[in-house]
């Protein structure tokens, strides 16, 4: 007979949110690789070695045509694809398991499925309108709403209880993450039009160049700001120092990326790769401390708002 399993070994079942929320962290993943993926497409020019969509060169796999630049366009669409498909799994869950979980959960899967459709529109837009600027920058930023609301969902989903000391933190790192978003498109609009290298060989698109330099500034301090402050907050939660400290690293990485990208002219393909990921990094950093932060805050509305607990009075000695 074979051995029993002491029961102590023995996992419990995963409870319906536990779930959602695995899967929710597992597309999130994938969708920050699949971003990655989107600008090494871009910056090896390989925005349309697949000449058709959805299809590549008229089949699923295009084994005759295969290479570098044909791999990442074929490669990005397949991790779109799965995506698309745990997007439709995670609405089916939520809403097989709504009666067990926030009443917003199976809303939220629906706006993020709606999301990735219209981002797989934009996607078959930017290879059959020959990649322009407008639909590949939407293409990005869709892109990066889509991580956001599944980061929201993740952490919304977590167990956490506050400590009630978060205060204003949780405002500021929104403000910085909508700077942080806004700097994101503007770099994708910088390098779907080519400013850099338009702009040092022939000064033309200085001015989209330079709105993205300058657009560094705000979004910087803004950020800096956060992790100033959080490290000036008492009894703040770890899990939202750990976050700040985070954020931290990732904006000197990316200021530094953002430095040596402009250096070399964006001719070290890498680099600018790296410059785009640790910018959706950064960002969504700051939406995790922002979802956590305003569940601090909830949890100190709660705690003010609750009735006083009645003092009890001791017992007569005489009262038998």
């Amino acid at each position: 007979m074979p051995a029993s399993v002491p029961s102590s070994q023995v996992r419990p079942p995963l409870q319906p949110q536990d779930q959602i929320r695995r899967l929710v962290w597992k597309m999130a993943i994938a969708t920050f690789l699949l971003m990655a993926i989107g600008s090494a497409t871009r910056v090896m020019n390989a925005g349309l070695a697949c000449p058709d969509w959805p299809l590549c060169y008229g089949t699923l796999i295009p084994r005759q045509q295969m290479n570098l630049q044909v791999f990442l366009e074929w490669f990005h669409r397949l991790d779109a694809a799965l995506i698309g498909l745990l997007a439709i799994a995670l609405v089916a869950l939520s809403v097989w398991h709504r009666r067990v979980l926030p009443r917003w959960t199976p809303w939220a899967a629906l706006f993020a499925l709606s999301l990735i459709v219209f981002q797989g529109a934009l996607g078959g837009l930017t290879v059959t309108e020959l990649l322009r600027f407008d639909i590949v920058t939407a293409h990005f930023g869709t892109a990066l709403l889509f991580f956001t609301t599944l980061l929201l969902m993740g952490m919304a989903l977590l167990p956490y209880q506050g400590t009630g000391n978060v205060g204003k933190l949780s405002w500021i790192s929104l403000t910085a993450a909508i700077l942080v978003y806004l700097q994101s498109l503007s770099g994708a609009l910088v390098g779907s039009r080519w400013a850099v290298h338009q702009c040092l060989a022939g000064s033309q698109l200085c001015g989209v160049m330079n709105t993205h330099l300058f657009g560094v500034v705000p979004a910087s301090l803004m950020t800096l700001a956060v992790v100033v402050l959080a490290w000036r907050t008492p009894a703040l939660h770890p899990a939202l120092r750990r976050l700040t400290y985070v954020a931290g690293g990732f904006l000197l990485l990316q200021v530094a990326l953002g430095f040596a990208t402009f250096h070399f002219h964006l001719q070290v393909e890498p680099l600018t790769i790296a410059h785009q990921a640790i910018g959706a990094a950064l960002l969504g950093t700051l939406v995790c401390f922002t979802a956590l932060g305003m569940r601090d805050r909830q949890f100190t509305k709660t705690i003010a708002s609750a009735p006083p607990s009645p003092i009890p009075t001791p017992q007569s000695p005489l009262a038998t």
